[in-house]
């Protein structure tokens, strides 16, 4: 019997004008596919012009300029709809979904389907919803008392999986993918027996605990920041009144 975390995945990333899900724009994103473990990666990569100047932190983080995507990025209406459509057919056909930190990739896309097609993630999501796997929500999980970072570099040195070429959308998601096959190894006796649908339900819960305890540690510093508990995908912004 294979288990999930040796059969097919795919995996998606995006690199970005900058952090704010609302606000920042996609720049450049890759969705890699991978039928079993240790097989043959197919890359999809999409480049594009974000139709706002790119910050020099962002350039710095990714290497992306203003310049650069200009000349060779396109428009992001059509780009983003590609997208949306591949990863409905990646949930039609089965293949569970690996996203490191999905809140913040899936809102962003989901956001720049509503800016630039008038649309949302879930309307071509409709017929086959997504089966998210987030290795930094697993790890978190299965190893919480642990301490340290677990941005996708630290998790890949932990786990022994190698990252050529990090803030690359493509490298980080064929790192991401086989991060997931690394936790799933390591945490067996405690995974193998779940489904995916059932590890997504489970990471949402997951999630929301581990926000819980990561705002009662900022409130309890005085850091006035905001942890948002949904996951994969955070909801819209209401409009104020």
């Amino acid at each position: 019997m294979t288990h999930w975390y040796e059969g097919p995945l795919a995996a998606f990333d995006t690199e970005t004008t900058g952090v704010d899900v609302e606000e920042d724009r996609i720049v450049s994103a890759a969705l890699v596919v991978q039928d079993s473990a240790g097989g043959r990666m197919r890359v999809t990569r999409w480049l594009v012009n974000p139709g706002v100047p790119v910050p020099l932190g962002a350039t710095e983080i990714h290497g992306l300029t203003d310049d650069h995507l200009q000349r060779n990025g396109r428009w992001p209406a059509p780009v983003v709809e590609e997208i949306a459509r591949a990863l409905a057919e990646q949930s039609a056909a089965g293949r569970p979904l690996v996203v490191m930190n999905a809140p913040f990739d899936l809102t962003l896309l989901d956001r720049e389907l509503k800016r630039h097609r008038a649309s949302s993630l879930a309307g071509y999501l409709e017929s086959a919803p997504l089966r998210v796997l987030d290795p930094r929500v697993l790890d978190k999980h299965l190893d919480r008392y642990r301490k340290g970072r677990r941005t996708l570099t630290d998790l890949c040195e932990l786990y022994g999986v190698v990252l050529d070429g990090a803030h690359d959308a493509a490298a980080d998601a064929a790192a991401s993918l086989e991060l997931v096959r690394a936790v799933g190894r390591r945490f067996a006796n405690r995974l193998e027996r779940l489904t995916p649908a059932e590890l997504h339900t489970l990471q949402a819960v997951w999630h929301a605990a581990q926000a819980r305890g990561l705002q009662a540690w900022f409130t309890k510093s005085g850091t006035p920041e905001t942890v948002d508990p949904a996951w994969p995908l955070r909801p819209e912004l209401r409009a104020a009144a």
